[in-house]
């Protein structure tokens, strides 16, 4: 472990004061003792474009965060799908159980947080990106993604999470640029465009990264490397996805536990509950193995990242912003494990033959909503399309493909009864 210098006893004598109510400068205070040299302290956030004065009682990854909750994109999410599109869930006895974008996006946060708490880092910031990371995710999950990729351009056999080539500009639908287009082009406040978000919240939307999320590389501005804050997010999107997709798949009887055996991850998880517990089933069982894969996971995640930053001596936030090395992350054993679990819920989960039939299924609605919209785009609302504007094909491509991927799982579906 490293020594983290700090005068405790002179520090925490200010932050036990009994004062009855926390200024913004107080609370940046006590940042200065709780949080690493490392992580990203508030009073040293790079700003946001347009200036506006302080808030007297909250950091200004508090005020983000806030921001983000309160966008309609937000509350939308609560209607968008994980992996079993909302036509799945209708056909399900237990449909309400599935998860959907916000409970993901929840998830995503709870996770993040408990992991940069054990850092040291900014929870505040990192319960920002987080709560922001799916804003601009299209309804269908990944199906709905892949329609909208190959219909703006990209290879659609490039898949799910292929890598980016350097130096090469994006095509078709990138959902953090969506994400980004939305915090800040949306309007919801008369003295500028978008929530005027500082430029660490925004750098961690635009360049997230998993195996399913491709940083944008269009916004040229923000060049700079994610904080730590920024990457424990991105780790946290790893570990909800593949455990919570396995608690899915498991309660929807799509997998059973048995197809998950040749995973070195999943036994090694199974024998320490059946060492520990027996006689379990159900949802009871289900649970357990979830905790405890996401504490495996975790407790690699943590003891490599905390080798890692101590290996990079970082002195504060900006040789993080001035690295090009991600550091959060998991150990080579462990990441190897957890690709190898992914390929096995890839076959068994994602390729269920079910699963297949609503994946086609949502994909054929999104294409066939953007040909209908295509062919006469007057028949978008005002608000999105300006009749007596002169548009470029490529700009009512844009356009259409924005409105979709706004769209949740309902609203698309009945869209596409009204239009047919």
């Amino acid at each position: 472990s490293r020594p983290i210098q700090r005068s405790f006893h002179s520090q925490w004598m200010f932050c036990l004061k009994g004062y009855a109510m926390r200024t913004r400068e107080e609370l940046e205070k006590i940042e200065d003792v709780v949080l690493a040299p490392y992580a990203m302290h508030s009073k040293d956030s790079a700003g946001r474009y347009y200036d506006e004065p302080p808030h007297p009682t909250r950091t200004c990854y508090q005020r983000d965060r806030d921001r983000i909750v309160h966008l309609r994109a937000f509350r939308n999410l609560e209607y968008k799908t994980q992996v079993f599109p909302i036509f799945l869930n209708l056909q399900l006895s237990k449909n309400d159980y599935y998860r959907t974008r916000l409970t993901h996006t929840l998830e995503v946060s709870q996770i993040a947080r408990t992991i940069g708490r054990n850092l040291m880092l900014n929870e505040d910031l990192i319960e920002a990106v987080a709560l922001a990371h799916d804003l601009g995710h299209p309804p269908f999950g990944h199906a709905g993604e892949e329609a909208l990729n190959l219909i703006m351009g990209r290879n659609s056999s490039e898949g799910w999470g292929h890598a980016l080539i350097p130096g090469k500009k994006v095509q078709g639908f990138n959902h953090n640029k969506r994400s980004f287009e939305i915090v800040t082009l949306e309007k919801r406040y008369p003295e500028f465009d978008g929530l005027n978000l500082t430029r660490e919240v925004l750098v961690g939307i635009l360049k997230h990264k998993t195996a399913y999320d491709i940083p944008s590389i269009d916004e040229k501005s923000l060049n700079d490397f994610p904080t730590l804050e920024a990457q424990v997010v991105n780790m946290a999107d790893e570990l909800a996805y593949l455990n919570h997709d396995i608690d899915d798949g498991l309660a929807s009887d799509y997998i059973r536990k048995e197809d998950l055996n040749d995973s070195i991850l999943w036994a090694r998880t199974m024998e320490d509950i059946n060492r520990k517990i027996h006689g379990l089933d159900g949802a009871i069982e289900r649970n357990v193995i979830v905790k405890t894969l996401i504490d495996i996971q975790v407790k690699d995640l943590l003891e490599n990242s905390d080798k890692e930053i101590a290996r990079h001596h970082f002195s504060s936030s900006q040789d993080v912003k001035n690295s090009k090395e991600l550091v959060i992350k998991f150990s080579p054993q462990m990441t190897q494990e957890r690709n190898d679990l992914q390929d096995l819920m890839y076959k068994k989960l994602y390729r269920h033959y079910l699963v297949e039939r609503m994946t086609t299924k949502a994909k054929r609605v999104v294409q066939k909503l953007f040909d209908i919209y295509e062919s006469n785009p007057r028949q978008l609302p005002y608000d999105i399309y300006d009749p007596n504007h002169h548009y470029s094909k490529e700009q009512e491509k844009e356009i259409i493909c924005n409105f979709i991927a706004d769209m949740t799982d309902r609203s698309a579906l009945e869209e596409y009864k009204k239009l047919l």
